[in-house]
């Protein structure tokens, strides 16, 4: 019985034993070239920037109160027009509506002022003479703990209180209530690395809460 032998590849027949080794590592040069080049998409450096967008949540005498997210930080204005407007046609102070905002603020805004408030107030002159002034109230502060805490925004080391450090993971009562403490015997943080200081807050402790922090300076 005879048994038909397979021909040899091409490349064994023309090329040495070096040579096709050779050519095996041509072929996978050019393989991860092309890999490389197609198909490989590198994350991005923890050295490039990540923009962040804005948060700013709107409430009180606005059409959609809720919070709202922006590329950059907006005017009182723009938020208050992401907000779909004022319920009722009122005037803005024009040095208030240019205030910036920052990520976190809350920004309340109050109906105008009463008929017994603006007979003390400004007057705006209209076509048949002088007319009361409608202006709105505008109050600028920061967004509660757990919806800062839900966007990644640090709390205010030197604002925060018990029960909102306790929203934070890793922190219990007994270690809010040492971190309340010594910020009232230093009357507040100088920076979010005093919490090394504070009992119950060791290095390793300090590098897993460090980023629910920042210091506000008023």
């Amino acid at each position: 019985m005879r048994y038909a032998l397979c021909p040899l590849p091409f490349y064994m027949r023309y090329f040495s034993l070096a040579q096709q080794k050779i050519l095996l590592l041509l072929a996978l040069i050019i393989l991860c070239i092309l890999y490389f080049k197609f198909y490989y998409h590198p994350l991005p450096s923890p050295s490039e920037e990540i923009v962040k967008e804005i948060v700013i949540e709107v409430s009180g005498e606005v059409r959609n109160p809720g919070v709202y997210l922006f590329q950059n930080p907006p005017t009182l204005k723009e938020a208050i027009e992401r907000a779909g407007g004022l319920k009722e046609p009122a005037i803005i102070e024009m040095a208030s509506s240019s205030e910036i905002l920052e990520t976190g603020t809350l920004l309340t805004i109050s109906p105008p002022l009463t008929p017994g408030e603006r007979e003390n107030g400004p007057l705006l002159k209209g076509k048949h003479g002088r007319i009361e002034q409608e202006e709105i109230k505008t109050k600028i502060s920061r967004m509660e703990a757990n919806k800062l805490l839900v966007f990644s925004i640090p709390l205010d080391l030197n604002r925060v209180s018990i029960e909102e450090l306790c929203l934070i993971p890793g922190i219990g009562k007994s270690l809010a209530q040492e971190m309340i403490a010594y910020r009232e015997r230093r009357r507040g943080f100088r920076s979010v690395e005093e919490l090394k200081n504070v009992k119950g807050i060791g290095e390793k402790k300090y590098q897993s809460l460090k980023t629910f922090f920042i210091i506000i300076h008023q």
